[in-house]
């Protein structure tokens, strides 16, 4: 689900808005979701934190989102000088949109693959989006 085209690397954002906005747009641009999927992943921010750990966000829309998530997709962003989200450091932003449940596998899988350090830090140094696509691969993602 994680494809080339929806993987930005080396990117600094000034605030946490900025980076959603583009993990969000990333999704408009795959045809998962439209345009309006944006706004709720923001109003998602406003009420809890996506920052997950181990320099990961993964934000996503509000229930009421779901009406404009037209199919699964995955968004990443590599951000090495990190973005702050409300205080903790994010080094890596994955927009995520699911349809139905599909996005409770691949939060899992995500989960599991952000949950070892050594992973994490590979992530966040990868320097080509084949190597991130093949972490996730070993993942299944």
């Amino acid at each position: 689900m994680l494809k080339k085209e929806n993987i930005v690397l080396n990117q600094t954002a000034g605030a946490k808005e900025d980076v959603i906005r583009q993990a969000g747009q990333l999704l408009v641009d795959q045809g998962a979701v439209e345009p309006a999927y944006i706004d709720s992943m923001l109003a998602r921010e406003e009420v809890v934190s996506t920052f997950m750990g181990n320099g990961l966000a993964i934000p996503h829309g509000t229930d009421e989102g779901k009406t404009s998530v037209i199919e699964s997709g995955l968004s990443l962003i590599q951000v090495p000088g990190g973005v702050d989200f409300d205080g903790n450091e994010a080094k890596v932003i994955l927009g995520i949109a699911g349809k139905e449940n599909e996005h409770l596998d691949m939060l899992q899988k995500i989960a599991v693959l952000f949950s070892d350090e050594d992973n994490a830090e590979k992530v966040i140094n990868a320097s080509s989006a084949d190597e991130i696509i093949s972490l996730f691969e070993n993942e299944d993602i």
